[in-house]
């Protein structure tokens, strides 16, 4: 099983995990993706970055505490606050910098419901855990429902909406001219991925997510993940493969009318779960929430 550090694996339940974390438990790397494109990884979603003449571009901003750090990395690639944030969904490990950032003049963008989630309390009945509501100064001021295109650095950054896969206000953006992709939390690269249902996500929303970034992606794509190592279109590839059989598998038991334990005690997917399962979505969470998906996709 993969052995994933403590801070990521609080990633998704951010709320009161926020508080946890201390900047120096945390270092914040910067890769280079293309020219004038970045990620910056630390703890939390993979933070995307166009660097230019018109400024800087953020995808997602981590935890409010690794603020800090990131206008760090970010100051060694240009010089001025961002002037936008696009956050791909509402989860605190992508949106929590907001506040901080639009203190600093960024303007917070992204789609409806992620500013509708955002301004309330939350639950994630699957962990048992409670969200509070942001504060109104993190909540995005632009908002949009179906796409929205930057023209910035020389480039169009696009923003599509993807319904009802990770969660309800997924989107998938597209430096169009660069060749790059920010999938957000629509793909864990190389490990089982956290569908939110309680947020409005789906099984099938994520694989059609998938089939998605693969029609407007091809073999020269970089493809930045919410979580893990910047990739190409054939781990989306694999990806998506590994979603397609793992949930068919424990569809096709469900609508035997087995259990959630009687699933589980099947083990249908042990020849996945060495590669794909790691400590935060283990075997046992990813067939209870493959489970509960399909379920409701039944009823």
């Amino acid at each position: 099983m993969r052995r994933m550090p403590m801070a990521v694996a609080l990633t998704t339940l951010a709320g009161a995990a926020s508080a946890q974390l201390t900047p120096p438990d945390v270092t914040i790397t910067t890769e280079t993706v293309a020219p004038g494109i970045y990620v910056l990884i630390g703890s939390g979603g993979n933070i995307g970055v166009s660097a230019g003449g018109d400024g800087l571009f953020l995808i997602d901003d981590q935890y409010a505490v690794l603020t800090p750090k990131v206008e760090e990395a970010l100051a060694k690639l240009h010089p001025q606050p961002p002037r936008f944030v696009l956050n791909t969904h509402w989860h605190a490990d992508h949106t929590g910098g907001n506040e901080n950032l639009a203190t600093r003049g960024s303007v917070i963008v992204a789609h409806d419901r992620v500013r509708q989630r955002m301004s309330v309390d939350q639950a994630f009945e699957f962990f048992k855990r409670a969200v509070k509501a942001s504060p109104a100064r993190a909540l995005p001021v632009v908002t949009f429902n179906d796409s929205l295109s930057f023209h910035a650095n020389g480039d169009e950054i696009r923003a599509s909406y993807v319904p009802n896969a990770h969660t309800d206000g997924d989107v998938v953006i597209v430096f169009r001219k660069a060749n790059v992709m920010h999938a957000g939390d629509l793909y864990f690269e190389g490990r089982y991925p956290f569908i939110d249902i309680d947020s409005g996500g789906s099984v099938a929303g994520l694989i059609a997510a998938a089939d998605h970034m693969l029609a407007i992606s091809d073999d020269k794509t970089r493809i930045i993940p919410g979580h893990g190592k910047v990739t190409g279109r054939a781990g989306l590839v694999e990806y998506r493969k590994m979603l397609a059989v793992t949930s068919a598998r424990i569809r096709e038991l469900a609508r035997a009318g087995k259990s959630v334990e009687q699933v589980l005690a099947a083990k249908p997917n042990a020849d996945y779960d060495a590669k794909w399962a790691w400590w935060f979505i283990t075997e046992e969470r990813y067939v209870r929430m493959i489970y509960e998906s399909v379920q409701r996709e039944l009823r």
